[in-house]
């Protein structure tokens, strides 16, 4: 801010100290040192400072000068924070209601059409897009038809609601919350990253990031404590999915001092109010979620879609696990092979089955009775013995003897390692791993 000329004195400005053959200073308009023509100028001195500025101000924290210009504080704070928001975030600048594309490319796919104008839909970026995310859809997951058909579905519904917006036609923006009901291990949780990837391209969502979380992320365990940490998960989730599993425990009726009903009405509020910038999945059992429906009406009405995931057959099962193992390069010998398929129709009928992460966990008990009997063995050890799954290996569960024909006690595992042994522990006496360390 410049200093009027009357408010400086002339003395305020020094002599020049320069010599006789330099050129002397002479005080110009708001007190500036104003050189006359000359081969050597000296260099102009500083103007008087202005209250509320200078060596004094800084002493005091510059209170004089925040009190006189209140708005010019607010303002340069609001500056340096969205400054400091544009730096955390470079993308959010040209992706915000671009899907994460540049501001070249959102310019380029959301430009207007003349009425009369044709698209070819297989020249159109989004509509390729769309068309991998659903090829990745269609490898990565074994079965699962109606959800996949459900998926394309919505990926339909949005690609037009995008054209018809390049026409100069009307579309609401449809309801994108859903509920995901299945039984463990049917894939739920990587249908909701894929939903999230496929809202990102398509420009409903800014980030497409997936937030899992569970009731002990919401509800706090003592009055005050449930909102801020609610708020604080929507906040992480705000651009992308929140997906909150078995969301029916989010509602205990039973407890009256319960604080999961908070969170739901935060939850509600979230959901309408930033419908353009945050999907919410509930997932869990149908049974139990249509009981948490039928209690909150209003959570129900936000749900656009209800998708249904479907268990898995014995050759789904056989699918999978065939890939798990292809991707950690393991070999199942033939016999290996029928072996496990027999492993797997008697695990289906026994408790606590878990579709693919019941083969995940087969498929690590496996590799654990593999290392054991290679160790055992010793001798020379080859790239094949370390890739090959053999019939031992896989007849070594525990879900092949028949005394466990009915459910184990409480805590034991049909999976789990042989009475005596803990995986955490050291092995048993005798054990060929202890001869070794010996």
């Amino acid at each position: 801010m410049s200093t009027p000329a009357s408010s400086t004195p002339a003395s305020s400005t020094p002599a020049s100290s320069t010599p006789a053959s330099s050129t002397a200073a002479s005080s110009g308009p708001n007190g500036f040192a104003m050189p006359r023509p000359g081969p050597a100028p000296a260099p102009a001195p500083a103007p008087a400072p202005a209250p509320g500025h200078g060596p004094a101000a800084a002493r005091t924290g510059g209170a004089t000068a925040d009190r006189a210009t209140p708005e010019r504080a607010t303002a340069e704070r609001a500056t340096a924070e969205r400054a400091t928001a544009e730096r955390a975030t470079p993308e959010r600048a040209t992706a915000d209601g671009a899907g994460g594309k540049t501001g070249t490319e959102a310019s380029e796919h959301d430009a207007l059409l003349a009425p009369g104008a044709i698209l070819e839909l297989a020249d159109d970026r989004q509509a390729r897009l769309i068309a991998r995310i659903l090829g990745d859809l269609d490898r990565e997951f074994i079965g699962l038809a109606p959800v996949k058909d459900r998926v394309r579905e919505i990926g339909a519904l949005l690609l037009v609601d995008r054209l018809r917006g390049r026409y100069g036609l009307s579309s609401s923006r449809p309801s994108l919350h859903m509920c995901f009901t299945g039984s463990p291990g049917t894939g739920k949780t990587t249908l909701a990253a894929r939903m999230g990837e496929l809202l990102r391209e398509l420009g409903y969502l800014r980030r497409g990031q997936l937030v899992s979380v569970t009731r002990d992320d919401l509800v706090g365990q003592y009055v005050g404590h449930t909102a801020p940490k609610t708020k604080e998960v929507l906040k992480r989730a705000m651009g992308g999915v929140l997906l909150i599993d078995e969301a029916y425990y989010l509602y205990r009726p039973d407890n009256e001092r319960d604080y999961g009903q908070e969170a739901i009405e935060i939850l509600l509020q979230f959901m309408e109010a930033h419908r353009d910038d945050l999907v919410v999945i509930l997932a869990g059992y149908r049974s139990r979620m249509d009981v948490f429906f039928q209690s909150n009406p209003g959570m129900a009405s936000r749900i656009g879609h209800h998708i249904e995931f479907p268990d898995f057959s014995l050759d789904e099962l056989m699918q999978i696990a065939e890939l798990m193992l292809e991707r950690e390069e393991y070999l199942l010998a033939p016999a290996a092979r029928d072996a496990f398929r027999e492993y797997i129709g008697l695990r289906m009928r026994q408790p606590r089955f878990a579709n693919a992460r019941s083969m995940r966990n087969a498929i690590d008990r496996l590799r654990l009775r593999q290392a054991r009997r290679i160790v055992a063995s010793g001798g020379l050890i080859g790239r094949d013995d370390l890739m090959q799954l053999t019939v031992a290996d896989v007849r070594g569960s525990r879900v092949f003897d028949d005394t466990l024909a009915t459910p184990p006690p409480a805590g034991h595992s049909l999976d789990g390692p042989p009475a005596g042994h803990s995986l955490d522990g050291p092995p048993p006496a005798g054990d060929p791993l202890t001869a070794l360390a010996g």
